[in-house]
């Protein structure tokens, strides 16, 4: 048991050392991703926390199977350059019994994975895509340049000579006031101060010392001047404010459904093709049930042929018409049945990386013979792009109906498995050495001097 515990406790800094790193290496590229729809948006701290946290479900999911890859990497590499595995063997301990611990930690690691896949992850992709059509319908905040007319308000038009940089403080202030198509309003004023109310609802303009004039286009000559010494104006601006959408205003998708929910989907797709081929098959059946078919025949024999070649024309059109509509219904299902299955077999082969990866990882960690990060981030790296590259194109051909979507889910999880278990039986056996020059030119400068100076000091 000890040995059990000092091989596993040698996984968990690396694993949540490589998790962080990768995590930290996608919320970057979220952020440059989506950087325009924040900017300029007014957006509070909290609601762009609340986002990036509600985008971390998809990012977990993918970096967990690849920090294990790179744990399993830098412990078995590291142990075999200091020659524990050696020691360990002349001990009778066989490579099978070091790879236990984590092999169960790794069952463990895919179960809690798969559970939050159809848990957490649904309601996080539910949420985050609200929020984000939320953020992409709220204006900007109000921007008021002057010697320009802004129109960022519906229903008022409004003209600043002068803003000062460090205060709402505004000078030579101009609104044209649209919102009663009956009537024209233009308001002056010499000094003003925008701002907001606290729900940001209603934009407030202070205004003093200006005039209002207004013409009613009704009457015509009703014209209205007014002096002010101090004014007030409670404009409608709604469209900055982020108004969050309710619960359930739009449809989920296969990314924001669990896999029993999408199982229940499918079924109900698959019956629904059935139901029409039963009522195809009912209706060719009347068609060619024998007294419907004497009955046509005697009301044919009643028209003359020019009449009765018509009819069957019509008759044919409306079949061909029929029939198409019916295939396309039935192709749309299938292909909506594929999109679910692949989304399915997703949430479960993605997790059982965890597992693969212990299997390849083992054997490639102790015939490297090297611990450090640079090694094991090259190899996890190459061995990630392969399975992402598989699974990617196993998706695209499994939507397109190509293969199935068990074999496009699941076709990386296979060939790696396969390729990791002959390794570890390879390496239950003997301990081939491998050429690492190919490997070395895509390690930095730096860390290859170190790794050349502590090759010497041994």
């Amino acid at each position: 048991m000890i040995i059990y515990r000092y091989i596993l406790r040698a996984h968990i800094a690396p694993f949540f050392f490589s998790l962080f790193t990768i995590l930290f290496i996608f919320l970057l590229q979220f952020i440059m991703k989506y950087i325009d729809d924040f900017v300029g948006k007014g957006l509070s701290l909290w609601i762009i926390l609340e986002l990036i946290t509600l985008n971390l479900a998809w990012m977990v999911v993918l970096a967990v199977p690849m920090s294990v890859l790179i744990a399993v990497l830098m412990a078995f590499g590291g142990m075999s350059s200091q020659n524990e595995i050696t020691a360990m063997k002349a001990s009778g301990i066989s490579l099978y019994k070091m790879m236990l611990a984590p092999l169960l930690a790794s069952f463990l690691l895919t179960y809690l994975t798969v559970e939050f896949n159809n848990k957490v992850l649904p309601e996080a992709n539910h949420k985050a895509k609200t929020l984000m059509i939320d953020i992409r319908k709220k204006k900007p905040t109000l921007m008021l340049n002057p010697g320009l007319f802004s129109q960022d308000v519906s229903g008022y038009s409004i003209l600043v000579r002068k803003t000062f940089q460090h205060s709402n403080d505004l000078e030579g202030v101009t609104i044209y006031d649209y919102t009663d198509p009956a009537s024209m309003v233009v308001i002056t004023a010499k000094k003003g101060r925008v701002s907001f109310t606290p729900d940001y609802k209603k934009l407030i303009m202070d205004l003093e010392e200006g005039e209002i004039h207004q013409k009613n286009f009704n009457q015509e000559n009703d014209y209205r001047r007014l002096r002010f010494t101090k004014h007030r104006i409670l404009m409608d601006a709604r469209e900055f404010a982020l108004e969050r959408s309710a619960e359930g205003t739009f449809q989920r998708g296969d990314r924001e459904l669990s896999a029993q929910t999408m199982l229940k989907i499918v079924d109900s797709l698959k019956a629904q093709n059935n139901l029409i081929i039963n009522n195809y098959i009912q209706s060719t059946k009347f068609d060619f049930d024998m007294q419907n078919l004497e009955k046509r025949i005697l009301q044919n024999l009643k028209l003359d042929k020019k009449q009765v070649i018509e009819n069957l024309l019509e008759e044919a059109r409306y079949k061909k018409n029929y029939v198409d509509n019916q295939l396309m219904m039935i192709n749309y299902n299938i292909s909506r049945i594929d999109e679910y299955l692949v989304e399915i077999h997703k949430k479960y082969s993605i997790p059982f990386a965890c597992i693969v990866f212990i299997l390849i990882g083992a054997p490639l960690g102790i015939i490297s013979r090297r611990g450090g990060f640079g090694i094991a981030a090259t190899l996890s790296l190459g061995f990630f792009v392969l399975y992402w590259a598989s699974l990617i194109a196993g998706e695209k051909l499994a939507d397109r109906d190509i293969i199935s979507p068990f074999i496009g889910m699941w076709a990386a999880n296979i060939i790696i498995g396969l390729a990791g278990i002959y390794l570890t039986i390879r390496m239950g056996r003997e301990t081939p050495a491998i050429n690492w020059k190919f490997f070395r030119k895509f390690v930095p400068k730096t860390y290859r001097i170190e790794e050349q100076s502590e090759d010497l000091n041994r």
